[in-house]
């Protein structure tokens, strides 16, 4: 499978830079199944996507500066990951995973990242003009995936589902089904599975770490010649709407490289 956000902010939200966890059950009837989530999020931790948009002529600047104050912002919480997009959609934008216990350690990010003076005065407020907008997505992970480890330096790609209403109860298995038959190319490493709770619902993201971007294109031709995995695909997108996908350059400070 191959390759979203929501909340945009104000400047002065943008302290906080930083799934539900999308569980199944067995599937509903068609008639109930736009109603149907599957069961309830039983864990705290989630994890918050959040993209800005760089004027383009500010983005090395921008990322140096960040690099210079990183510890001042990861002494708050807990940074994933750190990219740059190369292609898929609008260039000049860094996309970046936060992770928190519950929306309680949220807030209290936020209000600490307000008072503290020096991340303020070094980063934030020099920084403000360069961020044309930001947008925020809180997604849990779901209960198959676990954050994985990429085995050296490499690419990612972040692919992008909006899958049809109804939610994990509905469409979670064949979404299941045809991500394991990609990791079983073994092109390409999971890193993660996210299934947004607050931006644009019954949307999924499947984090990848490839080598290098002609290994995902051997890969992805690999592939379309392998029958478990065509079968896979032909059976979740009867529950897709929308596809896309977003090739990730990790920056020097990305905790995932």
């Amino acid at each position: 499978m191959t390759s979203g956000p929501e909340f945009v902010t104000t400047k002065e939200e943008l302290t906080l830079q930083i799934g539900k966890r999308g569980a199944r059950q067995p599937s509903p009837s068609p008639m109930c199944s736009s109603f149907a989530t599957g069961n309830k999020q039983r864990e705290g931790t989630f994890y918050e996507f959040c993209t800005y948009y760089l004027k383009p002529s500010k983005m090395k600047e921008f990322l140096q500066n960040f690099k210079k104050n990183v510890h001042l912002r990861t002494a708050h919480s807990e940074l994933v990951g750190y990219w740059s997009v190369e292609f898929g959609g609008r260039i000049n934008r860094v996309f970046h995973i936060w992770k928190y216990d519950d929306f309680a350690h949220r807030t209290a990010v936020c209000k600490a990242l307000a008072n503290d003076r020096e991340w303020q005065e070094r980063f934030l407020i020099p920084n403000l003009d360069f961020i044309e907008k930001q947008e925020s997505e809180i997604v849990y992970m779901v209960p198959w995936c676990k954050i994985g480890t990429p085995p050296k330096e490499g690419v990612y790609e972040l692919a992008t589902f909006l899958m049809k209403p109804g939610g994990p109860a509905l469409w979670g298995d064949a979404f299941e089904r045809a991500v394991n038959a990609h990791v079983k190319q073994d092109y390409s490493k999971l890193i993660g599975v996210f299934h947004t709770e607050y931006g644009l619902l019954n949307r999924v993201h499947v984090l990848w770490w490839i080598e290098n971007a002609d290994c995902r294109a051997a890969g992805r031709r690999r592939s379309h010649d392998d029958p478990t995995v065509v079968a896979a695909v032909r059976e979740s997108v009867n529950y897709l709407d929308i596809q896309q996908n977003m090739f990730l350059i990790p920056e020097s400070f990305s905790p995932l490289k």
